[in-house]
């Protein structure tokens, strides 16, 4: 078993008192939480580099019309631009890749796994959307718990959407160029959470919703005091 799995088996035993057969649901909330924690410094990193991109729209603006015929040209100043701005484009995509990992092991370990047995209430952790529907529908009770973790991540979706919309709102003011129809997808994205959840096993999908969640509050904080916070 690995470190991570009996992570979560200990924090299932601390928890027990409090919750019961729900126990492990709850420990997963909590090891997303941390494994959250430990992400944080790069979610600011990556804060921080957005916030100096949405600075930099203006000078790349102006770069994409001085190099419009010559992309390679383009590509080159925009990299040395970010380079001498001390800006880097991957940052933001850092805490999502590290938290990877941490989503595949609650997809490994309850499909089938050594803890695939246990419930969050009457859903069991290693069942899916589809199993709650086939088992008393929408409004059974495991399917009551699922109409839950929507409406958590509908909720989310919808402060997410609004404040990527602001954001690409805000770079096109700057005179950023958002290439495509990318600036009319980007916002719809954070919706896509939701198939996320009825898909994956319930484990999963409580990993997701919590990431989700936090995603949105840490966005929040790291954010505020700026129009797209």
């Amino acid at each position: 078993m690995s470190v991570s799995a009996s992570l979560v088996e200990q924090l299932a035993a601390l928890l027990q008192p409090l919750f019961h057969g729900s126990a492990t649901a709850a420990a997963i909330v909590v090891f997303t939480m941390l494994v959250r924690l430990a992400v944080h410094p790069l979610s600011r990193a990556a804060a921080r580099g957005q916030k100096a991109r949405t600075r930099l729209a203006p000078q790349v603006a102006e770069l994409r019309k001085k190099h419009a015929k010559d992309p390679e040209r383009l590509q080159r100043a925009v990299l040395e631009l970010h380079a001498k701005e001390k800006v880097s484009p991957l940052a933001g995509c850092l805490p999502s890749l590290l938290q990877a990992p941490a989503f595949f092991l609650m997809y490994h370990l309850f499909s089938g796994g050594s803890l695939s047995g246990h419930t969050l209430l009457a859903a069991p952790l290693g069942g899916r959307w589809a199993d709650a529907l086939a088992d008393g529908g929408v409004l059974g009770a495991a399917g009551l718990v699922y109409l839950a973790l929507f409406v958590i991540v509908a909720a989310v979706a919808t402060y997410t959407y609004r404040r990527t919309k602001g954001q690409m709102a805000e770079m096109g003011d700057m005179g950023g160029v958002m290439p495509g129809g990318m600036a009319k997808v980007m916002p719809l994205l954070s919706f896509a959470t939701l198939v996320t959840v009825a898909v994956v096993p319930l484990a999963a999908a409580l990993y997701v919703v919590t990431s989700t969640a936090w995603t949105a509050a840490e966005r929040a904080y790291l954010y505020r005091g700026t129009s797209t916070g």
